[in-house]
């Protein structure tokens, strides 16, 4: 089990985004930084900025048609993707359609010995577990690290996501919980099931049901 925390961050400015850092990595252990929150020509500034704390980073650059904030085409943000993966961060996350679709960025990212994070979302729903697993095998072909986040209607949604756990490959590491208010203790099983961390906020959520530090800082102390 392990109760550790990764921070989102999701700023526009560089000088924001090292200054929030140093404030999440005081008191967790990892933190995302949403780079799709941020103008394409301002990256590279962001990333010189706060390249002494990449090894506790997981850098996501999530597109519009994945739930995120990035508009470009797709050459420039696999351009990007590249430039994040020189900087060598603890984890770079990818979609799963993207690293399946791109051979020319896996090999890259294999050439670049990058740490791979495989990651998949359904903002809509939970499908059922046998489909979930079979993503799960699909998306481990790629990476030993997977990532697989669905919507809650119910607390069945969220124990569907949680039974991926069972039976998992010890090298591997799965981060798989639920989003929404019927997803949210997901978010802290999932620790307890074997997720190296859970996404948490330094305030406001940055996804449906997230919790904040504060609030997740609490849950573990009441597990000791």
């Amino acid at each position: 089990m392990a109760n550790k925390t990764c921070v989102t961050l999701a700023e526009s400015s560089p000088a924001k985004l090292r200054l929030r850092l140093g404030q999440a990595l005081k008191r967790s252990d990892y933190a995302e930084l949403r780079f799709d929150f941020m103008v394409p020509n301002k990256i590279p500034t962001a990333l010189d900025l706060v390249k002494n704390d990449l090894r506790r980073c997981i850098c996501t650059l999530r597109p519009i048609s994945e739930g995120g904030k990035f508009s470009g085409g797709e050459k420039d943000r696999i351009s990007i993707l590249k430039l994040i993966a020189e900087y060598n961060p603890y984890l770079l996350d990818v979609e799963f359609d993207t690293i399946r679709k791109n051979k020319d960025l896996r090999q890259y990212l294999k050439r670049t010995k990058t740490s791979l994070l495989v990651s998949w979302h359904d903002f809509k729903k939970t499908p059922d577990e046998n489909l979930l697993r079979i993503k799960l095998r699909q998306m481990s072909k790629f990476s030993k690290n997977v990532k697989i986040v669905t919507s809650a209607k119910t607390i069945g949604d969220s124990m569907k996501v949680l039974s991926l756990y069972k039976n998992l490959p010890k090298n591997h590491k799965l981060i798989a919980f639920a989003m929404g208010d019927s997803g949210r203790m997901s978010r802290i099983l999932c620790t307890q099931f074997g997720s190296p961390y859970t996404y948490v906020s330094l305030g406001k959520p940055v996804a449906p049901g997230q919790f904040s530090l504060d609030e997740v800082k609490s849950i573990f102390k009441l597990k000791k």
